[in-house]
């Protein structure tokens, strides 16, 4: 399968922000040491680390026995778990993301430190974002919405199939930034983007391996890949966001058609020409910028009860 030509596909602000961060966490960093993966992950998020915008502030405490960072708003609140492969990441890798995404909507958002592989294989990751979801529920303001980028839409995902349904703990909405759902590795976009910038297939099969100790891949299991589910119904308004360079990218889509064929008000959008992990671009690449809008805007307007609306084509 001829690849995609990227050179025309990407860019020029969106190919600055690759050399940035390949200068900073180069493309072979998945084949070193685990430690000197999230080295390297938490140089190139201090690297980019934007601060807060004013007014913003945070404290770390506890939700169900699990580490998370509040940033207090009002109106609601977003559950957000953020990406890393499931192995690399935490409150401070997407701190300013948070931060901004309180500044934007005016919402609460709570950021869960959940376990990371190898050190605590799946399902410690799931469970942990079932045991913060609920606690975060039980304390903090409704409409409780769901939230996160790559590993972290995972979370997310399986986090509401888990307990989300027919309105449990009132999860209004949820919001995936190119989540990987457990797609078929062997067809579309797996293949079409294989080698794409910022996050290759190989990059993908060692990330799944690795959540499970390296055993034989499992069974069917939702919790793991929300895709393997077989029922898609009650679960609450989603907005899954693909970018268009990126081997997970039929993961967003497929999920979003899903939830619509089972009745879910469920909507996917692929960002033309942007690559896994743009999420630090939105200073500095318009595209992302645009993405970044549509996901606040999205959050204040399921917060609110109005989406699915016009706003998400704005």
């Amino acid at each position: 399968m001829d690849s995609p030509d990227y050179t025309t596909l990407i860019d020029a602000p969106t190919w600055d922000f690759i050399r940035r961060t390949e200068a900073a966490y180069p493309p072979d960093t998945a084949t070193l040491s685990i430690a000197d993966q999230r080295a390297i992950y938490d140089a190139m998020c201090r690297a980019f680390h934007r601060g807060y915008p004013p007014g913003i502030t945070a404290e770390d405490r506890p939700f169900g026995g699990v580490p998370c960072r509040l940033y207090p708003g009002q109106g609601g609140t977003v559950v957000y778990f953020h990406g890393g492969g499931f192995v690399v990441g935490g409150l401070h890798s997407h701190d300013d993301v948070c931060a901004e995404i309180r500044a934007a909507t005016g919402l609460t958002v709570v950021s869960v430190d959940y376990r990371l592989c190898p050190e605590h294989p799946h399902p410690a990751a799931f469970h942990d974002a079932l045991a913060a979801t609920r606690a975060i529920a039980a304390e903090c303001a409704a409409p409780l919405l769901l939230a996160g980028d790559s590993a972290g839409g995972t979370l997310a995902a399986a986090t509401a199939q888990a307990i989300g349904r027919k309105g449990a703990l009132g999860i209004a909405g949820m919001v995936l930034i190119y989540p990987g759902l457990g797609g078929n590795r062997d067809a579309g976009s797996y293949l079409t983007h294989a080698q794409a910038p910022m996050l290759t297939r190989d990059d993908v099969l060692f990330y799944a391996r690795i959540r499970h100790g390296d055993a034989p891949e499992p069974p069917p299991d939702p919790s793991f890949a929300p895709l393997s589910d077989s029922d898609f119904t009650n679960l609450p308004p989603t907005l899954a966001i693909a970018a268009e360079c990126d081997p997970l990218a039929d993961d967003a889509t497929t999920y979003a058609a899903r939830l619509t064929a089972a009745g879910t008000p469920a909507r996917a959008v692929t960002e033309p020409g942007l690559v896994h992990g743009y999420l630090r671009a939105r200073a500095t690449v318009p595209r992302a910028a645009a993405s970044f809008a549509r996901i606040t805007r999205t959050l204040s307007a399921m917060a609110k009860g109005t989406w699915p609306g016009s706003e998400d084509h704005r």
